[in-house]
């Protein structure tokens, strides 16, 4: 199958614009690339839920801090072209950083205070900042009937879809599951940087997610005592650091004191030096959630 590449804003609102005046649904998905299953099955997603299927691949400068990877971020897009050439994607989008932030930097942002400066964005000072203008100008950009998003990064889908639902972008969201290696461990680009004796520390943030959620199963449903499961579980591993381990509303992303089956514990921790994050809902039914249509939100 072509897969079409263009690196140009105004060359994929041309193809998006052919592909809708010949009756096309348009679906994107973006990420920073290093593609991995998790990734392709968004795309999965997007092919089912659409006719013509845009990837982007940038990485994104504003949602990095000083101190953070950027330079270092695992690229390879050879490899991630051909991954998407066989899974069906049909446009590619890859721009530079000149082609997004013409003036090096935006004048105006999209920022949401209440949602964005907690859990993640607590350690991350203008992380969800950086992420929500660009979602903004992918939006803006590729105009998409449905855009596609992981459940990993739990409060990013949480911010997309309110800032879609109050600047009311007229776009579908969909959260895709987390999908897992074999032994729990929730996929993400950043696993690379990891040892193997890391990796083997990493998988206590599913196993801590785990044995919370065996323990709402059982019949607990004080929070602090499922946080307290995780976090325990987590603080085995001596290269493991823990940043936060909450039990929120998966709306709000408010903490809260009871738990219900829709709730979601989520996780951040440091394993070395790589910052990883995973969740669960606590119920233990991400994927009928998935499936059921509870993560599609229409402005």
């Amino acid at each position: 199958m072509l897969l079409a590449t263009v690196e140009r804003r105004a060359v994929l609102s041309e193809a998006v614009a052919s592909a809708r005046a010949q009756g096309a649904r348009v679906a994107l998905v973006p990420t920073m690339g290093f593609l991995h299953e998790g990734h392709l099955s968004l795309v999965d997603r997007a092919r089912a839920a659409a006719d013509y299927t845009v990837v982007s691949i940038f990485v994104n400068p504003l949602q990095f801090g000083p101190h953070e990877d950027l330079a270092t971020y695992p690229r390879d897009l050879d490899r991630d072209l051909d991954l998407l050439r066989r899974r069906g994607a049909d446009l590619v989008f890859v721009p530079d950083v000149a082609e997004m932030y013409p003036a090096r930097e935006p004048g105006v942002y999209v920022h949401a205070p209440a949602l964005a400066d907690r859990l993640c964005g607590a350690s991350r000072p203008g992380h969800f900042q950086g992420v929500l203008t660009v979602v903004a100008k992918l939006l803006h950009v590729a105009a998409p009937d449905v855009a596609v998003f992981g459940r990993k990064d739990l409060q990013q889908l949480v911010l997309v879809r309110r800032m879609v639902r109050d600047l009311d972008f007229g776009v579908r969201i969909i959260a895709g599951a987390i999908v897992r290696d074999a032994d729990g461990l929730a996929l993400s680009s950043r696993n690379v940087y990891l040892t193997a004796a890391q990796r083997e520390q990493a998988l206590l943030l599913s196993r801590g997610l785990v044995a919370a959620r065996d323990a709402f199963a059982a019949g607990e449903r004080d929070a602090a005592r499922l946080v307290g499961t995780a976090r325990g579980m987590l603080e085995r591993g001596t290269d493991v650091r823990v940043d936060y381990v909450e039990l929120i509303d998966t709306t709000t992303l408010d903490a809260v004191a009871r738990a219900s089956p829709q709730d979601a514990l989520a996780v951040a921790a440091w394993v070395g030096r790589t910052r990883l994050i995973d969740n669960i809902t606590i119920g233990g039914h991400d994927v009928e959630q998935v499936e059921n249509g509870e993560e599609d939100e229409r402005s």
